[in-house]
């Protein structure tokens, strides 16, 4: 990674730990602090949870749109204010509606300022040289739960659930805006090229062909890594281990997810990012199978092959839009692409928890039958368009 992209890099990584501990990590701690005091079921919580998701996959493609105009700098910065806008109101929630209302506002900070945001406004500043970029900024906030879970845990135990909501909301103030707006400056927005002379004009067919395997890929590796996230050690008890050990091996997917975004960053990224992908998108299944014939004693085994998998593919969200269409209206795209994943991450933990109820330790098999349908999605796409939409051009950013 070039030095002049190392700082805002380790900028935009570091608000990324903050917007992702505070939002989508939030629940797993405080969801029952919460539901106790308001009086409602901690399923209510989590309802409250999945329609923020909603609504981060309804405001993803006008966010990404604002970031191809302006640049990510001041929109990044803007989430901070509306993440602190959402915490403030979950501090305050005093019943179901108000915490509904309150997640709501939160996921308009998702839809906005989450990774895909984060990539867009790097493929804004950088244009096609942003493979090393993405990946360096999920390295960074891969250790979001690690930072999160424990710093929630602390704060709720020393000043409630609700002094832990206004923390996070302060933390987005005096530390997440000053980050962002650290950001360079974008430049203004060149014009997409006219295709150069005797050039094939742009296939549309080729172009929504690969939008939807994509979608469909993004979907898919979405809904496991959210299922997994819910009931990984529910998952591995049913296949025989103990409680203990699932505990233990669900505490290896977030360095199995680091180690496979090192491998991306190291040896991987001197291939093409789809065949990272592909690789990346059978490991869920490959583990799978190795759970369901050994049992409990292949845990670890599963639960790094699905980390590493995930960790890989986190970045290939950032990278494939990337390599297949051109920086040109990446952050609007990929808004696009990321809806069905964001609906698919708003389900899966309802859905495969219904699946572990009615199948135990089988329904490992429908989540590596969707693996498989990643798998066979990324295999159908080209690693190139037969006519590029765009030609790929350099966009340079400049300090603020």
């Amino acid at each position: 990674m070039a030095n002049a992209k190392l700082a805002p890099v380790v900028a935009l990584g570091s608000a990324q730990t903050l917007a992702w501990a505070s939002s989508y990590y939030l629940p797993a701690v405080l969801a029952t602090p919460i539901a106790s005091d308001l009086g409602v079921t901690t399923p209510t919580v989590f309802a409250a949870f999945s329609v923020a998701l909603l609504v981060s996959a309804a405001l993803g493609p006008h966010a990404g749109r604002a970031i191809d105009r302006w640049g990510g700098r001041f929109v990044l910065a803007g989430t901070n204010l509306v993440f602190a806008a959402g915490l403030a109101a979950l501090a305050l929630a005093q019943g179901p509606w108000s915490l509904f209302l309150a997640w709501a506002v939160l996921g308009v900070g998702m839809g906005s300022g989450l990774y895909e945001a984060a990539f867009a406004a790097l493929v804004r500043l950088y244009g096609t040289g942003s493979r090393g970029a993405i990946t360096g900024i999920t390295l960074i906030a891969g250790f979001a739960s690690t930072i999160g879970w424990p710093l929630s845990a602390l704060l709720e135990s020393h000043i409630g659930w609700r002094g832990a909501c206004f923390a996070w909301a302060a933390l987005h103030l005096v530390v997440g805006m000053p980050l962002n707006l650290s950001l360079p400056r974008a430049e203004p927005a060149p014009a997409a090229p006219a295709p150069a002379s005797g050039a094939p004009p742009p296939s549309r067919q080729a172009t929504q062909r690969a939008a939807v395997l994509l979608a469909v890929a993004f979907a898919a590796t979405w809904f496991i890594s959210t299922a997994m996230a819910a009931h990984l050690p529910r998952l591995l008890q049913a296949s025989g281990a103990t409680l203990a050990v699932a505990v233990g091996v669900g505490a290896l997917i977030g360095p199995a997810q680091v180690a496979g975004r090192l491998l991306e960053f190291g040896w991987l990224r001197r291939v093409h990012p789809m065949l990272s992908a592909r690789l990346a998108a059978l490991m869920h299944p490959l583990g799978a199978v190795m759970l369901s014939v050994f049992g409990g004693p292949a845990a670890a085994v599963f639960a790094v092959m699905h980390g590493a998998g995930n960790g890989i593919l986190t970045i290939a969200k950032g990278t494939l839009p990337l390599v297949l269409f051109g920086p040109a209206g990446y952050g609007h795209r990929q808004g696009w692409l990321m809806v069905p994943a964001r609906i698919a991450q708003a389900l899966a933990p309802w859905l495969f928890g219904i699946l572990l109820d009615r199948w135990g330790a089988r329904a490992i098999w429908i989540s590596a039958a969707i693996g498989l349908l990643a798998f066979a999605s990324l295999l159908a796409l080209r690693p190139s368009l037969p006519a590029p939409l765009v030609t790929p051009q350099r966009s340079a950013g400049r300090s603020a």
